[in-house]
């Protein structure tokens, strides 16, 4: 099953109104992009005055920057957690992991991938940290299942596998089920299959 990330909290309980402003927020941008929309447009599909959203945020990037954290980091602790459990099926359980979270997630994604630039310089900063873990985790993941893979080839691999995952929101066409597998399956393949240049050979 596919399952929602609720920013800023532990997936426990019901939504307080600062991660439901959160998710309101992502949808918002994801659909019409982050400059076309204003803290008003936020507050009237969240059901209050625009200038209610001050209770909670200084601002619209403010907005911006803590659910794109919020996704790094949702991501880099579920793989550190996945990684504790030390089972030989690490690079296989991260992959399912985050195809059940892009797949899920299609807004976040969205605008991850598009207005990641428009956030604070510390915000970015920040987001960039954080992903730089992740994809460290994944590398040496991968590296550790098959040691024959140079650190550069495995992060190629692993950037790789990220953009076809996080692709979801442009291309998904399939019940949710289905779209978690067939990318899983890809995703997979790309990582564990020999290199084209070795497949020459």
């Amino acid at each position: 099953m596919a399952e929602r990330i609720i920013m800023n909290n532990t997936g426990r309980g019901p939504l307080t109104r600062r991660q439901e402003l959160l998710q309101i927020a992502a949808e918002q941008f994801a659909t019409r992009g982050y400059h076309h929309v204003t803290v008003d447009d936020i507050g009237a599909a969240a059901g209050v005055t625009g200038p209610a959203l001050y209770h909670h945020f200084t601002g619209k990037e403010q907005l911006l920057g803590e659910m794109l954290i919020a996704i790094s980091r949702h991501l880099l602790d579920g793989g550190r957690a996945l990684a504790a459990q030390e089972t030989d099926q690490l690079l296989q359980d991260l992959i399912l992991f985050h195809c059940r979270f892009a797949v899920a997630n299609a807004a976040l994604i969205t605008v991850h991938f598009r207005d990641l630039i428009y956030a604070s310089a510390d915000d970015q900063q920040h987001v960039r940290r954080l992903q730089a873990r992740y994809v460290a985790l994944w590398v040496g993941t991968l590296i550790a299942r098959d040691p024959s893979i140079d650190r550069r080839t495995a992060r190629a691999k692993v950037h790789a596998t990220f953009g076809l995952i996080n692709s979801t929101p442009f291309s998904t066409t399939l019940p949710q089920h289905a779209m978690i597998d067939l990318l899983r399956t890809m995703s997979v393949t790309a990582l564990t299959e020999p290199s084209v240049d070795a497949a020459l050979r």
